[in-house]
Formats: C-alpha cells, structure tokens, sequence
C-alpha cells in the first residue's frame, strides 16, 4: 500500500517506488532524491534513460534490504518498431539500414515472438552498462574501441504482443533480470528479416513492486515545495 508522502521518514529509512520520467537518467533522479530528503539513498536497478517506469529506491536504514530486491523478474510494456535498426537498438541512436516491411504478416510476427519467449540466449548489446576491464562497455564503443559480448541465458516468462500497427509492434514482457529488452527488439528484426529497434519503454514491475504503488516526481515535488533539475535526454526520431 502506498504511503502518504508526508507520512514518509526519509532520513530513518524508507523503501521508495518511484515512477522514473523518460528522458531522464536513474542517477539523476537519485541524485535528485537525496537533495530533497537529505537522506543517505541507493537504488535496486537502473533504467535506461529512453524509458520510464517504475524504480525503486531505499533511504536510511531500509538500504540495508537493498539486496532483497537484486534479481527479482521484472515486467515491461513497450514498442519495438521494425523496418530499420539503430546501433543501440533503441532511439538513443540514429536510425538506419531502413528496409520495406509491408509484406510482413501477422504469423511472421508470431513465429519471431515464439523464438523469443521461454530459456534464450542473449547477447547484450555493445552500449550497456556491462563493464570490460573496469569500463562500462559504452564508453569503450562510443571510443571506437572493438567489443565482443558474450552470450548468456535469460528467461522470457512471458511474451505478449498487445497490438500490432505497423511499423510499430506493441508488446508485454514479463522476464528473469538481467534480461536487455534493447536486444529483444533487435533480435526480433534480425528473426523478421527487416530490422527492428525499441522504440518506447516502460517498466511495470520489479517483483512484487507495481508501478501504480510508485510516487511520481510532481508529486514529489510538490511535497518539498522545490522543482526539479533534471536534465532530459532526447531520442533521435519520434517513436510515432
């Protein structure tokens, strides 16, 4: 159950759902935390800046249990957009290698999301946080620096597409952590044939933790009688 904010005893220790904006990074929004409470604050997960949803933060005493919320499934909704790709597979990047997709079917959609759900292979992509000689592995590829991910096992609990409206394909993950869903959609272009990358992307839940229990920033904002200074990072097209 959700809190009243002014319920809330920051610098003692509380566990914090928080409804990340897109556009702006995990670290800013912690950043942007601690100097409204004042309070020591760690996280369980970061988002990816061209996405928003839920993530969840301990203050005080409560980071102490920040390691009971390492490695729990999350859900996501979002939008894979096929016909082109992008070197980050999502919108961070500029769009390219644009291929005509008109004579892509419903069962061809299907069979790809069938070859991506259950116990799969992934690999990352080269501009991830994954670190390779005590670097994230994005700083060594924006430095033209060559990067080779290695394959891991992932599991997609489940896989559901919710509409599809070409370009656009809607969908609904529900999947084991660690899981990139940036791959998911290029991997998904590569098995189509036409290319594809993740266009929008929110996630819903971390374990248990469901984003209609998280506070957003205005009404964070509103309770310290502050604005926010948040800097937002564009996408290179629209998602439309």
């Amino acid at each position: 159950m959700k809190k009243k904010i002014e319920d809330l005893n920051f610098v003692e220790g509380e566990r914090i759902l928080l409804d990340k904006p897109y556009g702006n990074t995990s670290f800013g929004l912690v950043a942007q935390l601690k100097k409204w409470t004042k309070a020591k604050i760690g996280h369980a997960g970061t988002l990816d800046p061209l996405a928003s949803g839920l993530v969840i933060c301990c203050t005080g005493k409560k980071t102490k249990t920040l390691t009971e919320l390492i490695g729990l499934d999350k859900e996501y909704t979002g939008t894979i957009t096929i016909g082109a790709c992008t070197p980050t597979y999502d919108l961070e990047s500029e769009p390219y290698q644009h291929q005509p997709y008109h004579h892509i079917q419903t069962e061809n959609i299907e069979e790809a999301q069938k070859k991506l759900s259950g116990n799969i292979m992934q690999t990352p992509p080269i501009h991830s946080a994954i670190k390779q000689d005590g670097k994230p592995v994005y700083e060594l590829a924006r430095q033209g620096i060559e990067v080779r991910m290695k394959e891991r096992p992932v599991t997609i609990h489940q896989f559901v597409i919710t509409e599809i409206k070409l370009p656009d394909i809607h969908f609904r993950i529900q999947c084991s952590s660690g899981t990139y869903i940036r791959t998911i959609a290029h991997d998904f272009g590569q098995l189509l044939g036409v290319g594809a990358y993740l266009s929008s992307l929110r996630r819903t839940k971390i374990g248990e933790h469901a984003i209609e229990d998280a506070y957003t920033l205005d009404e964070l904002a509103n309770h310290f009688g502050t604005r926010m200074n948040l800097k937002c990072i564009e996408p290179k097209q629209s998602t439309s």
